[in-house]
């Protein structure tokens, strides 16, 4: 990934871009996020703690402090959920090595079930790059692995050639800490991934030069996850969907989509890349909100 800004100011800017992109949250969330990284960043400011250095220690001081300043149990829950994703987002990119968030615990709540898409809604946006210009083949291949994989956007866009195995049907995916994973692909993704190769691909290399990378912007680079969100915003538009459909949520709807239809949820914490099969089971409570709302609607003595 690129090189991150050193001021707290930049980096919060970095992060906030990158749940934009990553996680599509709304913009009351992005806000809280932004002020909890305000308040951290002016605790070590006055800690005198840089915070490339910061220590579990330092982060268990700062939510004390927040805590007796008058926080609800709520708000320390979703401070506790700003520095966990922060800190994720710096290892993910590579500016620290050792993630201090990694064991902070929050006050027991109920959590927030993801968004996701109805199959039908992930069929109509899939047929949204309808073309057979090279970007629409492109797009159109991106979505098709995107939502056939569940792999998130910066493992997308990072994708490389030898990581692929058409003939066989999976690629390898390097994922966060550079864990290694092998996810199935489809006979729909397959296709439109071999269309792009075979027909598009070379359109968007410069003369004379090559690139790791499968998916390439029109400057012959990969995407950045800006980049690619917009191209998915417009066909989500383009669709009739929420413009708030971000990448996150066609990884969402992967998993719920599996388990709906019989996958086992091992099987899916391994395509996901999840390495606690705690994270994976919310999308059995995904599946079991719905059972509810079908049973309430259609039985006659619900």
């Amino acid at each position: 990934m690129k090189n991150l800004p050193s001021s707290p100011e930049g980096i919060s800017q970095a992060f906030l871009e990158y749940l934009s992109v990553e996680k599509g949250l709304a913009s009351n969330t992005m806000a809280s996020y932004d002020r909890d990284l305000r308040k951290l960043f002016l605790f070590f400011e006055k800690e005198k703690v840089w915070w490339k250095k910061a220590e579990e220690d330092h982060l268990i001081r700062f939510i004390q402090h927040q805590s007796r300043a008058g926080l609800s149990a709520r708000s320390v829950a979703r401070l506790v959920s700003t520095l966990r994703a922060f800190y994720r987002f710096l290892v993910l990119d590579g500016a620290i090595k050792t993630n201090p968030a990694v064991n902070l615990t929050t006050p027991k709540m109920w959590f927030k079930l993801p968004k996701v898409l109805q199959v039908e809604e992930v069929e109509r946006l899939l047929r949204q790059p309808a073309g057979n210009d090279p970007r629409s083949v492109r797009d159109r291949a991106m979505l098709e692995l995107l939502y056939a994989s569940g792999l998130r956007v910066s493992e997308l866009i990072l994708l490389k050639g030898p990581d692929l195995n058409l003939e066989d049907g999976f690629l390898i995916c390097k994922g966060k800490g550079g864990k290694e994973r092998i996810v199935p692909l489809g006979r729909s993704a397959i296709e439109a991934i071999e269309l792009y190769l075979q027909q598009a691909r070379a359109r968007f290399l410069k003369a004379g030069r090559e690139s790791h990378y499968v998916f390439l912007t029109g400057r012959g680079g990969p995407f950045t996850r800006q980049g690619f969100w917009k191209r998915l915003k417009m066909y989500a538009m383009q669709a009739g969907l929420d413009s708030k459909v971000s990448p996150h949520i066609l990884r969402h709807s992967f998993a719920t989509h599996m388990l709906e239809r019989g996958a086992d949820l091992r099987s899916v914490q391994l395509m996901l890349g999840h390495s606690q099969i705690t994270t994976t089971q919310i999308y059995t409570h995904v599946s079991r909100s719905r059972l509810r709302r079908v049973y309430d609607r259609f039985h006659p003595r619900a």
